[in-house]
């Protein structure tokens, strides 16, 4: 392990370290490299990389991709739990020009096949899980996935399929290191899929820039010194996790990345690697609460967390019990981390201030600025060139949507306070956050209404009790068919991620519409769960996590 931080320090100066052209991966690879040669960067498992293995797995990965006929500007989709695999993938492709797409290794169905069909990816990189997702899409459509080219399989062989091999080991040919290609910081580094909230899922085009500016802006705010460890539990494909590599390699800190959140394996592993710094989402907070008090509540080193979207109410319990600080802010896949504030500044239940960098305003329908005090949609700008994402990729008409008069539009309704803090409220899409996913209701929908039994759907979302939200359908059933929920909801789980498979269920003669017959979807949430729904919980039904691949 790098040897213990050193004194805090303000991260003010860290840009003015890069000049603009030097703003992207290989060139942060390459820089580290040379400061930070034989300290360990990354942790997975058995896996130990220093900064200088890491500038060579970027360049031997590079070279296996152009093997593979992988070129600039190709996308390469990448569906994998949280192994080195996933970064050889994208250290490979940033080196090499391509760009990659992490894709939430729950996907199924048409969700699976929107992403690679919409991204055009010419290699697709998974684990059996996705192997076998892609057999059940391809076998639907009765046809093979147009542009997809080849098809890199971990920890399995390939059988019949002429586009598959196994995952490439360690010390396969090519053996030699391939020269960076001329990447720019404007460039897209990763295609980041967010879930529709009145349409199909959004690939997010992130530039190099942008990732350079989330680790600056993180590492500013978590107060990240020199030599810091930092754990994540939080998957791969998301940007918490991505953002969290950026703030190791920018302050020549240690990222370790554990399988996966486990309430009782979470204190163990930060006790285990000695880390001080930590991440969190909204709902992991209560669980972990939940549990009963043990020494190991205090036997870390940690002193702070990342800590998006945890409520008001948990904050001091949770800092009294276990002895360090929570971080709120806001941020999202197409912007950055825009709004926030230092431990010392920051008011629980609040989303902090803007950040230096960014612009924000809170509007009204036409886009009219209001007054502090007033809720209304936070729209966001930012000052230095590709600190936001670069729009959705082949989606032209919702960038333009998002982005309209210069502004990013988040459907978020916020309102700011006499004292610059802004506060969350709730969102004005139609969009469900459950433990830490993003759910698209009309994606769900979508599977509903393919079952022979269902006429009429609507997804919405229903507070948990742990935190942030819980799926809800209600359901009209086709004449003479009658709903089983059991049985949709095992239908439901071969075609969509398990976290979208709703868990209350109403059977109802008839949905709340306007007289053109649109869904009154805001009176459905306010009637929420009643004494007939169905709750799966309740139910005893237990869905199926995909497997995940042990780190190496």
């Amino acid at each position: 392990m790098p040897d213990a931080p050193t004194a805090v320090s303000p991260l003010q100066s860290l840009p003015l370290a890069y000049a603009p052209a030097q703003r992207s991966l290989p060139e942060l690879l390459m820089r580290q490299a040379e400061r930070h040669a034989g300290r360990c960067l990354f942790v997975a498992g058995n896996t130990r990389w220093s900064y200088a293995d890491a500038l060579a797995v970027a360049r031997r990965w590079a070279a296996r991709l152009r093997a593979a006929g992988v070129a600039p500007g190709d996308r390469v989709a990448l569906q994998c739990s949280n192994r080195p695999e996933f970064l050889q993938i994208l250290l490979g492709c940033a080196w090499a020009g391509a760009v990659c797409v992490p894709i939430n290794t729950a996907s199924r169905g048409a969700q699976l096949r929107h992403m690679l069909d919409n991204s055009g990816a010419t290699l697709f990189v998974t684990e059996p899980d996705g192997r076998d997702a892609l057999r059940v899409i391809e076998a639907d459509a009765g046809q093979a996935l147009a542009g997809l080219r080849g098809l890199w399989l971990i920890d399995a062989e390939p059988d019949g399929d002429a586009r598959a091999r196994a995952f490439p080991r360690a010390e396969s040919e090519p053996a030699e290191l391939a020269e960076a290609a001329p990447v720019r910081p404007g460039d897209d580094l990763v295609i980041l899929y967010t879930s529709g909230t009145t349409g199909l899922s959004k690939g997010v085009r992130c530039p190099h820039a942008q990732f350079f500016w989330w680790g600056v802006h993180t590492a500013e705010l978590l107060g990240l010194g020199d030599g810091e460890i930092l754990l994540t539990t939080l998957p791969l494909f998301h940007t918490n996790a991505m953002n969290a590599f950026f703030q190791a390699l920018l302050t020549g800190s240690t990222l370790v990345v554990e399988p996966r959140f486990s309430a009782s394996g979470f204190w163990p592993a930060l006790v285990e690697h000695r880390a001080s710094v930590t991440y969190v989402l909204g709902a992991m907070v209560p669980i972990l609460l939940s549990r009963p008090a043990g020494a190991q509540d205090r036997a870390h080193r940690v002193r702070i967390a990342l800590a998006p979207g945890v409520p008001r109410q948990f904050h001091a319990r949770f800092q009294e019990r276990f002895g360090f600080t929570l971080l709120d802010g806001y941020g999202s896949t197409e912007t950055n981390f825009v709004i926030g504030a230092m431990a010392g500044e920051q008011r629980p239940g609040t989303m902090g201030r803007v950040r230096p960098g960014f612009d924000a305003r809170v509007v009204d329908d036409a886009d009219n600025p209001l007054p502090d005090g007033t809720p209304g949609e936070l729209v966001l700008r930012a000052q230095e060139p590709f600190a936001f994402a670069n729009g959705y990729f082949a989606m032209d008409d919702r960038t333009v949507e998002s982005w309209r008069n210069l502004w990013f539009h988040t459907g978020d309704r916020v309102l700011r306070d006499a004292d610059g803090y802004f506060h969350f409220i709730d969102r004005l899409k139609d969009a469900i956050r459950r433990r830490g996913e993003n759910v698209s209701s009309y994606e769900v929908e979508q599977v509903l209404l393919s079952h022979p039994a269902v006429a009429v759907a609507a997804v919405f979302p229903v507070r948990s009790e742990l935190a942030e939200d819980e799926v809800m359908a209600a359901l009209v059933a086709r004449d003479g068919e009658r709903i089983d929920p059991v049985e949709l909801v095992g239908f439901c789980a071969q075609r969509m991620a398990y976290f979208a498979v709703p868990r209350y269920i109403d059977v109802v003669e008839a949905l709340p519409a306007t007289e053109n017959g649109k869904i009154q979807k805001f009176k459905l949430r306010e009637r929420g769960v009643g004494a007939a729904t169905w709750d799966r919980e309740r139910a005893g039904v237990v869905l199926r996590r995909p497997g995940a691949g042990a780190a190496r």
